[in-house]
């Protein structure tokens, strides 16, 4: 079966996640959570750590006028294989507006595959403009399912500027495509359409966008880092460092991690401190290599042939036992008389995508160890940032951060908005439930109003009525007994008699008049202690009476209402005491304490059997009292009433 038919069955555009979409549907809740995960997956990726120094840099098309010119780099394998991955690594800039960011990095490409056989090949995956590629310093990873291809071959159909001469171009870092754990485009053969002379500057060649090298620094999340082992040999040396594997084990790559150059800037050294200009790489089974074999042969002419993890495949070589030498040294003024530096931060030779070098020993033929550069560091796993992970998962670390930071603003934003709305509607029901309360304060004013209008209108009725009806049948009585008294005969006992009839019928007159006025205009009679004595006066005259007011400033601050109605009731307990108790005598306490007022009435009548009269009980309802019935000090009937009093009340 063809290529092109096996991939025509996958989907032909793989376009990347856009930043935070469907953030807009999800509740707050599940926002904030997002913000919290993000912030944890973010903390657990390695970071961008950006190299310096002198160095290739990658891979860089002519320039054109138009953003639209089609630009390509092709990578041939040299044989089928199964890829998983592919990724770009742009080349990168410094900016003095918006710091790093990718340089001529296409907005829109497409990648083939093929083998030998099939030059057209078939589409992987495509990205277009609105893919949003850019902005990014973050490698962008393109899985690929497990395609059989002996070449991939990347187009640029959408250029974008350079940064120094606004030129449109295709620069690539570097193109990666994995099997496995294994960069199977590592230092392979390299087509383009720039025809084997993209760049006449520096550091740009074909060769460079798959030599290994990357724009990227080793930072891991994880790991407290060692320091590099790098250490000085003699004029005239060549010095070897020397593993055992433990184990007869097929080889088929290695990774030398540079020594850290130093972390001032500018650094100290231009990248090739403690490599040699020329190295081999040497494998046997036999501890004295008598049987060695090279694995590689690396010569490093130039600046431009060195980086910060310096890579290299070779066909399967067993062997248990490994050996490094320097060949030709790096001579540099910076060492002077005493001797070359031969050194690294970490040495990794892979059995089967596994590190099979890692916590091996490792000795070697100078000068060994010095200080806190010790050669144990040299397979403990570790570089200066931390843990050494593996390019892939490194590379797609990198690449899950570009898309988490890209996603956490959104996220932010959406939520900062999520609280202003919030903010906004809160004010809002803060201010609609002060107008509804400020309107349910007016309505209960205004219907108090209304009602205490109704029930002055009720008052001036029943007044009304009481002082037409009442008065006239008085004043009928008293005319009528005034008749009666001259037509009478001369009888004494008849006349006292009438008299008293005469005095009982003015009595209730004034008694009437009394009452209409209190009901008419209750706040004109503001002296309940005066209408408490002036009552007791008048309904206990034939009583011995004791009237006990407790002086107290806030007798005229009650409600009108309130006196009157306590006025009414006291006048209550008189009349039962008068009609019922058969008592000689009676004592009233009036006293106002803490906001309660309390009043006591007692005689030393027959009483009744823990009974309050209805009269009194009725009083006491409309009043919003309690009241109590005991047995007094003289035998007789006690009568208490508490009332408490509402701020708002005792001074409305």
């Amino acid at each position: 079966m063809r290529l092109r038919t096996f991939l025509a069955l996958l989907p032909a555009v793989l376009p990347l996640p856009v930043a935070g979409e469907g953030v807009t549907d999800l509740p707050l809740e599940r926002l904030e959570e997002r913000l919290d995960q993000i912030d944890s997956q973010l903390a657990g990726l390695a970071s961008y750590s950006l190299s310096g120094g002198i160095g290739p840099i990658g891979f860089r098309s002519h320039p054109r006028e138009v953003p639209d010119h089609p630009e390509w780099i092709e990578v041939g394998f040299e044989k089928v294989v199964i890829l998983d991955e592919i990724v770009l690594v742009p080349a990168i800039r410094r900016d003095a507006t918006d710091g790093f960011q990718a340089d001529a990095f296409p907005t829109a490409l497409r990648i083939y595959g093929g083998i030998d056989q099939d030059r057209i090949g078939g589409l992987i995956a495509e990205y277009r403009v609105d893919s949003g590629l850019l902005p990014r310093i973050a490698p962008l990873v393109i899985p690929c399912r497990g395609i059989r291809a002996g070449w991939i071959r990347v187009e640029a159909i959408g250029l974008s500027r350079r940064a120094f001469d606004g030129k449109y171009v295709f620069q690539l870092s570097e193109v990666l495509a994995f099997a496995g754990e294994e960069n199977v485009a590592l230092r392979r053969p390299v087509r383009s359409s720039a025809g084997g002379n993209p760049s006449l500057a520096p550091g740009w060649a074909e060769s460079y966008a798959v030599d290994g090298v990357l724009p990227y620094l080793m930072a891991a999340a994880s790991g407290a880092g060692s320091v590099a082992y790098v250490n000085q040999f003699a004029l005239g040396e060549r010095p070897a460092f020397q593993l055992d594997l433990g184990a007869v084990q097929p080889l088929t790559r290695v990774h030398l991690h540079a020594v850290d150059q130093s972390n001032t800037v500018p650094q100290a050294f231009a990248g090739d401190y403690g490599i040699p200009k020329s190295l081999r790489i040497e494998g046997g089974c036999e501890p004295d290599f008598s049987d060695a074999r090279t694995l590689v042969e690396i010569q490093n002419a130039t600046i431009y042939d060195l980086g910060p993890i310096l890579m290299w495949s070779f066909p399967p070589v067993a062997c248990r036992f490994v050996r490094i030498l320097a060949m030709e040294h790096n001579a540099s003024p910076l060492y002077g008389p005493i001797g070359e530096r031969f050194g690294f931060a970490e040495i990794e030779l892979f059995s089967s995508d596994r590190n099979a070098a890692l916590h091996k020993t490792v000795t070697a033929t100078f000068n060994a160890e010095s200080g806190s550069r010790r050669l144990s560091h040299l397979t403990d796993g570790m570089n200066y940032y931390g843990t050494i992970l593996s390019v892939r998962d490194w590379l797609k670390q990198l690449a899950e951060r570009h898309d988490l930071e890209r996603e956490r603003p959104v996220v932010t934003g959406e939520i900062d908005r999520r609280h202003s709305s919030h903010r906004r509607q809160l004010t809002a029901v803060v201010w609609l439930a002060a107008v509804l309360g400020a309107g349910v304060i007016g309505i209960a004013l205004v219907s108090r109003i209304q009602r205490r209008r109704a029930v002055e209108q009720t008052r001036y009725r029943i007044a009304a009525d009481l002082h037409d009806e009442l008065g006239a049948d008085l004043h009928a009585i008293g005319l009528i007994t005034d008749l009666a008294n001259n037509a009478a005969p001369k009888d004494e006992r008849l006349l006292g008699l009438l008299h008293r009839v005469r005095a009982l019928t003015e009595r209730a007159g004034k008694a009437a008049r009394h009452c209409t006025n209190l009901i008419e205009a209750p706040g004109l009679f503001g002296d309940l202690a005066g209408d408490m004595r002036r009552a007791a006066d008048r309904l206990l005259a034939d009583l011995e009476h004791r009237l006990v007011i407790e002086p107290s400033e806030r007798w005229r601050d009650l409600p009108p209402r309130t006196r009157t109605d306590l006025l009414l009731y006291y006048q209550e307990c008189l009349t039962n005491i008068i009609r019922h108790s058969g008592a000689t005598r009676a004592e009233t306490h009036l006293r106002l304490i803490d906001g309660e007022i309390q009043l006591s009435v007692s005689d030393n009548g027959q009483g009744f059997a823990d009974e309050i009269p209805a009269s009194l009980g009725r009083r006491a309802r409309l009043l919003g009292a309690r009241i109590s019935t005991r047995r007094s000090s003289t035998n007789g009937l006690q009568v208490d009433l508490r009332l408490k009093l509402r701020r708002v009340a005792l001074f409305g």
